[in-house]
């Protein structure tokens, strides 16, 4: 098989919530037990930092693979979902896993794993930590794929871990409400594994100290970490995302780890430069001025409406398009009045139909235009833009992926 072969072979052959959303989740760990055993248990073969949380995973996943890159170390770098191509998930010191890799990894292990009746993460968990395994990383930066206790991630025993925050988002899947989802997140904490939590909540404080007791650990909270260090991430939420990583780093530091103050600076500086990251209030032009990002739950999309309050321009033109497993309505709630808008749905499965977007929106008197693409709602936004209008193209990680694809 070529490269695309296997990758179509991927998403046919194993379930991808990526594609199908709810159907495809497969939570527990007894098959990626099996996959790890059949590949020589690679999970036990490697240093890691494991991080799950609602929102803020992806991001500080890269900036601490930037820091300890700038620090000269070998860092793997594990991430869901990609927004181009499958190999963004599964990188080494910001490259990405080779399409033979890919390949050889697939004809390899297909026969042996078909009886298992893994889900595509798992095996793309595997995947990764088996060519961690191989390329004898250093350490490997490995984010959960959904939720923490039944992730399939959650085999690694870490050397720190992380929680960014806890949001509603997957609430049929991890619980109804915060305190629920962080039960479940919470599953990551290992016995004598420090953790740091990013977000310090009313409603999680009692969860995280009951798990740190129960596993004889240290907590550690992010939230009075001051950050003095540039980014090159602009979105609002790296503020709170920079004080986990910094809080991260420190407590590697302090448990031997070499991490240098000018690797810290650099880290934080160069993450995009570092790690390939893309998607995270990307700046795709100016004139008029255009801005993608991924958010696409409630927390997110707040800070996002903050950020665009904060723009200067003269009018704002927003391209946007959910999946259906989302509370759009409520999401919907929280846009801007004043934009005009471009309805759009992403070519996948799990799409929420174009005309019953804009029907919901009409109801909270967004204004706006249906279009048959995300190319062609992009397209017509910028092309109605005036050279100080501010174009947004958002909602959900697949139009953001669309978006950037044709850029």
């Amino acid at each position: 098989m070529n490269y695309q072969n296997t990758i179509n072979f991927l998403f046919t052959q194993f379930p991808s919530y990526q594609k199908k959303g709810e159907d495809a989740f497969k939570p527990g760990l007894e098959r990626i037990l099996k996959l790890s055993e059949l590949a020589n248990n690679p999970h036990k073969k490697f240093k890691s930092i494991h991080i799950a949380g609602t929102n803020g995973k992806g991001s500080c996943s890269h900036m601490l693979s930037s820091i300890l890159q700038e620090a000269g170390y070998k860092v793997g770098l594990f991430t869901s979902p990609h927004l181009m191509d499958f190999r963004e998930r599964i990188k080494i010191n910001g490259t990405e896993i080779t399409e033979q890799n890919v390949i050889d990894f697939v004809h390899r292990f297909k026969n042996k794993a078909e009886s298992i009746q893994p889900s595509f993460f798992e095996y793309t968990t595997i995947m990764a930590f088996e060519y961690f395994a191989s390329q004898k990383v250093d350490i490997a930066v490995i984010e959960t794929g959904l939720g923490g206790r039944l992730d399939c991630s959650n085999i690694i025993i870490p050397e720190i871990s992380v929680i960014t925050n806890i949001g509603l988002d997957h609430q049929k899947l991890l619980g109804e409400t915060l305190t629920e989802i962080a039960g479940e997140k919470a599953g990551i904490i290992k016995y004598g594994v420090p953790v740091v939590i990013g977000k310090k909540q009313a409603e999680t404080v009692s969860v995280f100290d009951f798990f740190a007791q129960q596993n004889k650990t240290e907590l550690i909270y992010a939230e009075n970490t001051n950050v003095n260090y540039k980014l090159d991430l602009k979105g609002y939420c790296q503020k709170e995302n920079s004080k986990t990583v910094l809080t991260t780093i420190k407590k590697l530091q302090n448990g031997g780890w070499k991490i240098q103050e000018n690797a810290i600076k650099n880290g934080f500086n160069k993450t995009v430069k570092n790690t390939g990251l893309i998607g995270r209030w990307n700046i795709l032009q100016q004139n008029p001025k255009v801005i993608c990002d991924t958010g696409h739950n409630e927390d997110g999309i707040k800070l996002i409406v903050q950020q665009l309050a904060d723009e200067i321009f003269e009018n704002l033109h927003i391209v946007w398009g959910m999946v259906n497993d989302k509370d759009s309505t409520e999401i919907l709630k929280l846009l801007p009045k004043n934009a005009k808008y471009y309805w759009c749905s992403p070519k996948t499965e799990r799409a929420l139909a174009t005309n019953e977007l804009e029907a919901r929106a009409f109801d909270l008197r967004l204004k706006g235009k249906t279009h048959a693409s995300v190319l062609e709602a992009k397209e017509d936004a910028i092309k109605s833009g005036g050279k100080n209008d501010l174009v947004f193209i958002g909602g959900s990680t697949f139009v953001v992926a669309e978006a950037l694809e044709v850029n």
